[in-house]
Parts: structure tokens; sequence; C-alpha cells
């Protein structure tokens, strides 16, 4: 192999770059092997690693010297130009997300008279005091109270036979203006949930009930275990994520708040559920990533590709809600919610579910392929936007298929008890898959896997683009040869 030596150059650029020594393999005056053509991550790249001691300098080779023309100091893997073109797309979509924010702000809530069915009850907190082991037979065990129905998940009341031993609770109201006022719930032996004596609880309020009726027991009070939990999450995401992991709770508290202070009162106002969940969903989006990830052009891509599979999905949910007929009331609480507010468009709030549901996983598709384009291109800048391509996709492909593996796990999870009763029904796969309940869900699946699916190749397309198109440098000036190993050293030839 024949050496190519070149002797040092003085440069007069106020950049502090004076008397590199390109002919020795040891490294120089603090640099990684001469000047870099590297960002560092003060610049809207989303990709560098400047700071990061990983091979920043030129690839060593015959024709490396300082001929080129741009200056020292490192440079963003896309030109200002087609930064300007990013910041073109997404700010104005920015400024419509928040106008459509502004424009539908429903201010709080609409109010109603409470019809106190299901969860439309006035609740208070209580607390056993007591517990006794009566006959069931002597309390009236089978008798319903005013309160709850047979089939309700709370609750006392149940058709069973009285026989044997029933628990008599004695509770204590706690909150409310009722507060030191107590009742007696009995608690049947075959009761799926059980009372215990000091047991924290939610009751239920109906004021038109007779005085002895008006309290019930409709569920137990967990939230000590679910704010544990909860901190358990927060700390376990702090330490292992550190400030990233900060900043996704942070991403993470904006999300709840724009859903319960946002999508959710603007569509019982009667605002149209796909605009809201549109909106929302983008505002979510903006927030989330680049809080998360950083004002940067990586970013920015992974931004583009969720919308436009976020556009995608809808759609597709459109036309086939539409297609299959999909009401969108269903169960219980969708007609409960319909009764109360018959103006919601339930199909629309079907759609609105599948965008809401698939972002969270949008998110992180486009994220981690954009992620997986850019560390290609540190690897190896001389690859082009083809290569980037066909190398980024591969790790897509795994990428799918395990998300889509999950999304429809999580869906049937989800749906298990009701596919249990399709089963001990005996009914046939078609019958099941035909019936309202379940199409729902497989909708819901098919429509957010396909967008996930196509969230790959158009995230992938555009970051391979971004990264490799108006790099700065000349070709003339461009290097040839693989990238720099080791901390400030170059390769030995």
């Amino acid at each position: 192999m024949t050496p190519s030596p070149q002797p040092p150059i003085e440069h007069t650029e106020p950049h502090g770059h004076n008397g590199h020594a390109h002919a020795g393999p040891g490294p120089s005056d603090g640099h990684p092997g001469g000047h870099s053509d590297r960002p560092s991550d003060s610049h809207f790249d989303g990709g560098s690693r400047a700071s990061d001691g990983s091979s920043d300098g030129h690839p060593p080779g015959p024709s490396h010297g300082h001929g080129h023309s741009h200056g020292h100091g490192p440079a963003a893997p896309v030109s200002k130009h087609l930064r300007k073109v990013i910041a073109a797309v997404l700010i104005p979509f920015a400024v419509a997300v928040f106008v459509g924010m502004v424009v539908l702000w429903p201010g709080g809530a609409p109010g109603h008279e409470r019809t106190g069915v299901g969860f439309d009850r006035q609740t208070q907190q209580g607390v056993v005091v007591s517990i006794e082991q009566v006959d069931c037979k002597s309390v009236n065990a089978a008798q319903v109270p005013a309160t709850g129905t047979p089939a309700a998940p709370g609750g006392s009341g149940g058709q069973a036979a009285p026989t044997g031993e029933c628990k008599k609770a004695t509770v204590e109201v706690t909150s409310g203006p009722d507060k030191g006022r107590t009742f007696v719930e009995v608690v049947q032996p075959g009761a799926p949930r059980q009372l215990e004596d000091g047991q924290e609880v939610v009751v239920a309020y109906a004021p038109d009930a007779p005085r002895d009726l008006q309290y019930s027991v409709i569920d137990v009070n967990r939230k000590l275990p679910m704010a544990l939990l909860a901190g358990i999450f927060a700390i376990a995401v702090v330490v292992v994520g550190r400030m990233r992991g900060l900043f996704a709770l942070v991403a993470l508290v904006v999300s709840f708040g724009v859903l319960t202070l946002f999508i959710l009162p603007a569509i019982l106002q009667g605002s149209n559920p796909l605009v809201v969940a549109v909106v929302g969903a983008s505002a979510i989006m903006l927030i989330a990533l680049y809080m998360c990830h950083g004002l940067t052009a990586r970013t920015s891509v992974a931004v583009l590709g969720t919308l436009v599979s976020l556009l995608l999905i809808g759609l597709l949910g459109s036309g086939f809600i539409d297609w299959a007929f999909l009401s969108g009331n269903t169960d219980d609480n969708t007609g409960l919610i319909h009764g109360l507010y018959p103006d919601i468009d339930m199909s629309g709030l079907l759609l609105a579910g599948v965008i809401i549901g698939s972002l969270g996983v949008l998110d992180d598709v486009t994220v981690t392929q954009t992620s997986a384009v850019w560390e290609l291109h540190h690897a190896d800048p001389s690859m082009g936007p083809r290569a980037l391509y066909r190398a980024a996709i591969r790790i897509g492909r795994d990428h799918i298929a395990s998300v889509v593996n999950t999304l429809v796990l999580a869906y049937a999870g989800a749906a298990l008890p009701l596919l249990l009763l399709f089963s001990i029904a005996n009914s046939s796969m078609g019958s099941v898959a035909n019936s309202e309940l379940v199409a729902e869900e497989i909708v819901r699946t098919l429509v957010g896997s396909i967008g996930l699916v196509a969230s790959v190749p158009v995230t992938t397309v555009l970051a391979a683009l971004v990264v490799s198109a108006d790099r700065p440098g000349s070709p003339a000036g461009a290097p040839a040869a693989g990238p720099v190993r080791g901390r400030g050293r170059r390769r030995k030839r």
C-alpha cells in the first residue's frame, strides 16, 4: 500500500484549527484526525454525536487534503435550504393545530342531570368500620338495593339464593355532606368482591331513594396501590432515561391534559369527534415528540411520517367504519353516552378512538426508523438515499412484525371476556367476526396495523432523503473511504 504523505498546512480561519498533522496515526491536538464534517447537537439536525467522542473526523484516504471549499467547524447533515423546507411544512401545520384547538376549545364538559345509572352516579368515599357474620335468610340477601342492579359490578345486590352465611358490613361515609353517616351493606358468600374491616370503599348516593337505601358500596378504593405503582413507574423511567425520561413523563402528563381538557369535553359539547381527534392527536404528537427528542430535523421527519400515517388511518377508518355499518354503540357505556348526549356521532367517536389509539405506537415506529437512518448515515456518511433506505427498511421489517403482533394481542386481551362468551356459546369464527362488538375490534386493529406498516417505508424514505440531500461539501472534496474508528485517532492504512 503506497502512502500518500501530505504536508501540514497553516490555516487562517478563526476557528482555532491550526497545525493539524495528518500523516501520523496518533491523535492530534484534541481533534479526532482533523477537522470535522459532522454536526454537533447545537444544530437543527437531530443526529449528531460531535460531543460523544465517536469518530467525527474525515476518513483517511489519498485524496484527503485541505482543498475543499467549506470552512472549519461542524455542519448540519441537511442544508439550510432543506431545513427551511421542513420548517415551511411543519410551522403552518403547528399553527393550524393551534388555531383548531382555539376554535374547538370547549371550556369544560357540559352539565347534565345525573341519571344514577352506571358511571353516571353521585359517589362519595367511605370506610368499613365493622364486619358481622349473619345468616343470609335473616337479612334478605337477595334483595337488590335501589342504587344497583343485579348485573352491576359493584354493590351487594345479586340474585343468589339467600342461604349460608353473609357478611353484614357497617360502612361510614367519609366525604360529602353526609360525612359521618353510617349504613349497612350485606355481602353474599359468592360475591366477587368481599369487604374487610377497615377497608376503604367507594359508595354511591341516590338522593331520591328511601333514606335506608340511599347509600351502597359500588367499589373499593384503589388510590394507594395505583399511586404507588405510578410512582415506581416514574422512578424507573427517570433512573433509566435520566433527563430524556423526565421529559417523557412531562409529555405524558401533557398528553393526558390535552385528552381530558380538550378532546373529551369538545366531543361532549357536540363537536365533530373526527376533527377533534385529529386536532388533539396532532397537538399531542407535536408536544410529545419535540419535548422528548428535541427541536431537530430528525424529530421533524418523525413528525411528518406520523402525520402521513395518521392521515392514512383516518381515511381507511372512515371508509371501513361506514362500509361495515359500525354504529359505535355496542355496550352499556356507549349506550349511556348516546342516551345522555344524543347529538354525539358515535361512529365518529369510534373513528376518533382508532386515531388516538394508534398515535402512541406510531410515535414509537417513526422515531425508531428515523433514528435508524440517522445512525446509519452517521456510521457511513458516503451512503446515498437508496442505500440508506435499503439498510433501514431491514430494521423496519423486524419492527413491523413485533408491533403488529403487539397491537393484535393488546386488542385481543381487552376483548378476552367477550371472546370467552362466544367460545362458551360454541359460535363459529364467522359469526363471531360478524358481530358488531368483535367487528369493531377487528376494524380498529387492522386499520391501525395498516397505518403502522405504512409508516415504516414512508418515514424511512423521508429520513433517507432528508439526511442525504444537499449535504455540505462538494463532490470534489467528499471523502471516498469509510468512517474513522476510535477516539481522536485515524485508522492506519
